[in-house]
């Protein structure tokens, strides 16, 4: 018995606004010095806003990243050191003070959800909310008056990569989806969010879009 042939579904090019409820997301990672966000540093942060392709297909934006000074008062668990590899007092680590990291990646979200004509960025992260507690932690002792992102809302790869390929890991759902995978990288907050942002994309273009 011959299979029947399953009909290709067009392609329907919508602007970014129009897909997201007006949210534009924006895959963010975040290295820290523990898992407590209220009283562990953030020590890396990465942003890569999603973008449309000629197509109308998503595909990952320009970067934004930041190395930061750990905030006053916050600490540093040494174990995770070890997982994340990052050194401190490396002489070409460049980290900056929270605010101005902060500043710095959230320029450029700004400006992307300006382009969109989007209304505010919406945080995509692997194990989201992780990264949106450290975030909004950061945004709450700089008192940053304007954090782009929803203040609670995102979307997590965790759920969608465990729906369209059975796998929660990074690492694994990654390789699944038929993307490239170095462990040697893994745990850079740039490596994270690249690997993320093309995991979201490819799972969303496969999605059947609503006319």
């Amino acid at each position: 018995m011959s299979e029947t042939p399953v009909a290709s579904v067009p392609l329907v090019r919508r602007k970014m606004s129009e897909r997201f409820r007006g949210y534009l997301p924006v895959v963010v990672d975040v290295e820290t010095g523990g898992f407590d966000w209220n009283r562990h540093a953030l020590l890396e942060i990465a942003v890569q806003p999603v973008d449309l392709d000629d197509e109308g297909r998503l595909v990952p934006g320009d970067m934004a990243s930041a190395h930061l000074v750990p905030a006053p008062g916050t600490e540093i668990d040494p174990k995770s050191l070890q997982v994340t590899g990052i050194k401190l007092d490396h002489p070409f680590r460049l980290a900056k003070p929270e605010k101005d990291a902060l500043d710095h990646v959230f320029a450029t979200v700004r400006a992307a959800v300006r382009k969109h004509d989007c209304q505010r960025a919406i945080l995509v992260g692997h194990n989201a909310h992780f990264d949106l507690n450290f975030l909004n932690a950061a945004v709450a002792r700089t008192q940053h008056k304007r954090n782009p992102f929803h203040p609670f809302s995102v979307f997590d790869t965790v759920s969608l990569a465990g729906i369209a390929y059975g796998q929660t890991v990074l690492a694994r759902a990654v390789m699944a989806a038929g993307l490239s995978w170095n462990s040697d990288e893994a745990h850079s907050a740039v490596y994270d969010t690249e690997r993320t942002a093309e995991l979201f994309c490819k799972i969303v273009n496969a999605w059947p879009q609503m006319g």
